[in-house]
């Protein structure tokens, strides 16, 4: 130091004479660097003061924390020792004095990581990104185990408090006569803290600690600050009901789906808003769409679009809007399986079968050509080719509402043989969705272990066989000893009340439904399964159940379809739209002249001429790549450029579906029929 100051001042002491007017102003110069000799030894004697005042107060602190630790215990000594103190109050005091123990202790710890923290920092090295992000993760589950160490002193202070409260209460009412009210008031009191305690479950104590659960930073949301005035009162109400939403690192939202206190109802005004909102755009969309010759799925699927992320950005609650679109999906295939009689099935089975496994397989060979030529990963090929190969059952089931279609002498109705097909690619999807873990892991595996994937994919097949077996056989018991009897106990129960029989028709559905699933089918086919066996009881009894559910399927198709137009975003197909075009008319032109391939080896010369319809019926793409899609983009088998392409050829094929459909109807199917299918 005195170095450096010696320096400082023969530097200035030692400059040219010349550059001086007199000697004064020398004078000046040698005053001016005594005064910063001086200075920097001040500053040097300052920090080392700081740094002893610093120690000596730390040090204090801990002893003064000892001192104030013995006298705790000391506390809690002469609390249990107190006989004038009933049980459950010796149990709140010291659990109010261990509290506090608990608080100096972390705020010791607190500083002592805090010196850690700072040694490592110091001895890591700059350059080294991957230590830095070390440290800095170690940071953060630092601070993430303090909030919740906070969180939950937090929570046992407020209940402390409630204690004192409750206490200070019995005091007074121990201290003067209750009236009658009064008593049947704090008899309540008890029994509704009783209750509170009796259903609060204690998910956060319970989970913390379970395997695979982390610790995140959230920000808690309440409404739109531009409204803070006018709404201010109803988010006070609304924070004490717990409807914010939270939002974590990734953005992705959260809402509350079970309270801590089950006795006060709650509503999410969010998903209330998004459903009115959906039903009151979906009149003109759908109106519009009809004006002009279109059907009025798309007027649906235009009104999520203007909605959805890529449009106005007011749907808040997309997952809860799909989940209830979902169940437009379940009661769309049971009316499809209620005109789906058995004996139809019967009569095509072997086409439906044969059909979709050869066209997936062609469409999968295909995909591998086509990725081997332009060096795509094989297991993105057979994903992209799967999810291509599937076609939409709810989108073919409109074009075939209300149509109405006699087989011919000798002939095959198109509606049996496309409606068969489309089950038998709804169990597909089971199948893939059940293989895709092991594609994935495929992808990450060397060639050395490629046997032994095909060895667990032929596993699953053979499980997903056995499956569908059992569910077959499920409903041949069905059918034989129970349908029938449960039916004519319905009818008769809902005479002049069709409630009754809306929710037994419900109810069943959603058992078929829950036995596909449990199986590890799609839920899909138990749907259209509750419909093929009611349908067996006769055409009267299908008309009958048709009238109560068709309005139900109706509302809820219009939430699945404005839920498909929540994925579509018009920007990006404008950028691309060349490239879009391209890609929609090939797979459309592939997977038509695929069908019409697979069509004329396995229909009867009597019945070729409905290969054209059929091909028709199945040259789009599924809605159900949106799921496919956005499982494989988490586990990474895709891109997101893959995705979004995904999407958006799903949906340019999807427009382009009435088009092709209503070429082949004029081309193949006479004059009056034609009319009923359009």
């Amino acid at each position: 130091m005195k170095a450096t100051g010696f320096i400082s001042l023969w530097t200035l002491v030692s400059l040219p004479c010349g550059q001086l007017a007199n000697p004064a102003e020398h004078e000046d110069v040698v005053k001016h660097a005594i005064k910063l000799h001086r200075g920097k030894g001040a500053v040097i004697a300052q920090r080392k003061q700081w740094v002893l005042e610093s120690c000596r107060k730390l040090s204090g602190l801990l002893r003064q924390k000892n001192v104030v630790l013995n006298k705790l215990k000391n506390a809690i000594r002469a609390v249990e020792k107190d006989a004038g103190l009933s049980d459950e109050e010796k149990l709140f005091q010291v659990h109010t004095f261990e509290i506090f123990q608990k608080e100096l202790n972390e705020s010791e710890n607190s500083v002592f990581q805090a010196i850690h923290g700072l040694q490592r920092a110091l001895q890591g090295d700059y350059k080294d990104v991957v230590n830095m992000k070390e440290s800095s993760r170690q940071r953060l589950e630092a601070l993430r185990e303090a909030a919740i160490k906070e969180e939950m002193e937090y929570v046992e202070l407020l209940a402390a408090e409630k204690h004192q409260v409750e206490a200070l209460k019995n005091m007074q009412h121990q201290n003067k006569s209750l009236s009658m009210l009064d008593e049947i008031l704090e008899d309540v009191r008890k029994a509704a803290d009783r209750l509170e305690e009796e259903i609060e479950e204690h998910a956060f104590d319970d989970n913390k600690s379970v395997r695979g659960v982390n610790f995140e930073a959230v920000l808690r949301v309440e409404e739109d600050e531009a409204n803070s005035k006018r709404n201010a009162s109803k988010r006070e109400v609304e924070d004490d009901l717990g409807l914010s939403m939270l939002i974590d690192s990734q953005n992705n939202q959260y809402i509350l789906t079970k309270p801590r206190d089950s006795t006060i109802p709650r509503a999410d005004h969010h998903f209330i808003k998004d459903i009115v909102t959906i039903g009151m755009l979906s009149l003109p969309c759908g109106w519009l769409c009809t004006t002009i010759g279109l059907p009025t799925m798309f007027g649906y699927i235009i009104c999520g679009v203007l909605l959805g992320p890529s449009g106005l950005n007011s749907i808040k609650s997309i997952v809860q809007v799909e989940t209830l679109g979902e169940f437009g999906v379940f009661f769309t295939l049971f009316l499809v399986g209620l005109e789906f009689s058995p004996e139809r099935l019967r009569k095509v089975w072997k086409i439906s079968l044969q059909g979709p496994c050869y066209m997936t397989v062609l469409m999968i060979a295909f995909g591998l050509l086509w990725g081997h030529l332009l060096q795509i990963r094989p297991t993105q090929s057979v994903f992209i080719s799967t999810c291509l190969s599937l076609s939409s059952t709810p989108l073919v089931s409109r074009f075939l509402a209300g149509s109405v279609r006699g087989d011919k002498e000798g002939d095959i109705d198109y509606s049996s043989v496309l409606l068969g097909m489309l089950v038998m690619q709804d169990v597909q999807l089971g199948l893939f969705i059940a293989v895709m873990p092991t594609l994935i892991q495929a992808g990450a595996s060397t060639y050395s272990s490629i046997f032994k994937e095909i060895l667990r994919i032929l596993i699953l097949i053979g499980q997903i066989l056995f499956s569908l077996a059992a569910v077959f056989l499920i409903c041949l018991v069905i059918k034989t000893y129970l349908i029938g009897p449960y039916y004519r106990k319905l009818h008769a129960e809902s005479k002049g009340n069709k409630e009754i029989l809306i929710l037994g028709i419900t109810a069943f559905i959603f058992l078929m439904l829950t036995i596909t699933e449990l199986l590890d089918v799609s839920m899909e086919l138990g749907c259209f399964l509750a419909g093929a066996l009611i349908s067996s009881q006769g055409h009267m009894v299908s008309e009958e159940i048709m009238s109560c559910i068709e309005p139900i399927r109706d509302f809820l198709a219009i939430i699945f379809f404005a839920s498909i137009g929540l994925h579509v975003f018009p920007t990006f197909v404008i950028y691309e739209l060349t490239v879009l075009l391209f890609l929609t008319l090939s797979v459309v032109i592939m997977k038509f002249v695929l069908a019409v391939l697979v069509l004329s080896l396995i229909l009867p010369k009597t019945s070729q001429y409905i290969k054209w319809i059929v091909s028709a019926g199945l040259a789009q793409v599924s809605e159900f790549s949106f799921v496919l899609g956005s499982r494989a983009r988490r586990a990474g088998i895709i891109s997101r450029e893959v995705y979004l392409l995904i999407l958006s050829v799903t949906t340019l094929s999807l427009l382009l579906a009435p088009a092709l459909w209503r070429a082949a109807i004029m081309k193949c199917v006479p004059r009056p029929e034609r009319r009923s299918s359009t």
